[in-house]
């Protein structure tokens, strides 16, 4: 159950995980994005916001056995913005996988990821 708490700090978002509260925030979808991707040994990197860099970059960009993915990390029921959308599906279309993952998904992060590895290869 995802109860809102607009009132915090960079709209924290709350869920119950064995019977307790956890507050979880963007920041924290990334750190389970990137344990994950650590995991499987993938490359990864953080593209870092500044004057000079287009909008709309996904949180983090990886690439895993050569497939390239772009992975937007949102929370509290967000959104990706028309900008990332138009990004994510750049992506896709160059032959990467997009993907937007959440609080209540990201778990499914490495089933996914390991799921496309294996069609692309056997395609090959």
């Amino acid at each position: 159950m995802t109860v809102s708490t607009k009132h915090l700090p960079y709209y924290i978002s709350a869920y119950k995980i064995n019977n307790y509260m956890k507050k979880v925030s963007e920041k924290w979808v990334k750190q389970q994005v990137v344990k994950t991707l650590k995991g499987l040994g993938a490359y990864y990197f953080y593209p870092v916001a500044n004057g000079y860099m287009s909008i709309g970059i996904p949180d983090v960009v990886a690439c895993y056995n050569g497939t390239f993915l772009g992975i937007e990390c949102k929370v509290n029921g967000n959104k990706p913005t028309v900008l990332q959308q138009k990004n994510l599906g750049s992506i896709t279309k160059a032959g990467g996988f997009s993907v937007v993952i959440d609080e209540h998904n990201f778990k499914q992060l490495e089933e996914f990821i390991l799921q496309h590895q294996e069609v692309l290869w056997n395609e090959r």
